[in-house]
């Protein structure tokens, strides 16, 4: 038998039923689609954040160097596929590294500057996010935050930060496990790239499309025996403050920290 809430739960029956409306497609019924901003002729946002003039590209290896990491099994990869919370004190190299990035928002193609195919789905063809790097064991890369830039398969450092895991566990709410990773993935989602398209509509289907980015990089991993763990619960305000991002136009959605696991 289901058990009666109390009549001073928290959490009333409205909270509730208002949240769940979230994961509804109700409110489509609701949009004047053409009033958004691509029907209105606004140009659409950028696929990627520009670096700046003072940033220099780290090229990552190419498509070339995936071979060495080919052979796994779908099948077996779906099978295996958990999450780890135990790292070994090992780098990822750089082509490992470079293997994930691609799995997970590599660029296929760019049809024009504001949308491109990816190896991952997005609604609209939209791709809200953009991937930051926490490294602090990474084989030719100095410790700090970086961001991916897929159009170029390359990294720019954002800023050189050798110890951060303090400020990362109080960010991830004491998951200390997560500073134990040579990389932590936190991907941002800048809202207006699906906005651009479907107006309020856009904010059901970003959380849609962090997952499909997320259950990539679990597979992915599979083939380089290293684990992950998707991590949702975090600081806001202290993790966008570790990557200096706004918070509004800006801000974290998810995490996932990859490193080499025990047999």
């Amino acid at each position: 038998m289901v058990k009666q809430r109390a009549k001073g739960d928290q959490m009333k029956k409205d909270d509730v039923a208002q949240s769940r409306e979230f994961l509804k497609d109700s409110l489509r019924l609701k949009i004047n689609f053409q009033l958004t901003d691509q029907n209105q002729g606004v140009d659409p946002p950028p696929v990627q954040k520009p670096r700046r003039k003072d940033q220099k590209l780290i090229t990552l290896p190419g498509q070339a160097a995936f071979d060495a990491f080919a052979g796994t099994d779908l099948v077996n990869a779906i099978a295996d596929r958990k999450s780890h919370r135990h790292f070994k004190p090992q780098p990822l190299s750089l082509a490992e590294l470079s293997f994930l990035l691609w799995s997970t928002q590599g660029i296929r193609e760019v049809i024009h500057p504001g949308s491109a195919l990816r190896t991952v789905p997005s609604a609209g063809c939209r791709h809200a996010f953009e991937t930051h790097l926490l490294v602090s064991n990474v084989t030719a890369l100095v410790n700090g935050i970086y961001r991916y830039l897929p159009i170029e398969h390359a990294l720019v450092l954002e800023q050189e930060k050798d110890n951060f895991q303090a400020e990362l566990a109080s960010a991830t709410l004491g998951q200390h496990f997560i500073a134990t990773a040579p990389v932590v993935f936190v991907w941002t989602v800048i809202p207006y790239r699906m906005e651009w398209r479907y107006h309020v509509a856009a904010h059901r289907v970003i959380a849609m499309d962090v997952g499909h980015v997320c259950q990539n990089l679990y597979l992915a991993c599979e083939a380089l025996g290293t684990g992950t763990c998707a991590i949702a619960a975090y600081n806001q305000d202290l993790i966008d403050q570790l990557l200096a991002v706004d918070g509004d136009e800006e801000f974290t959605i998810y995490l996932a920290p990859v490193g080499k696991v025990p047999v």
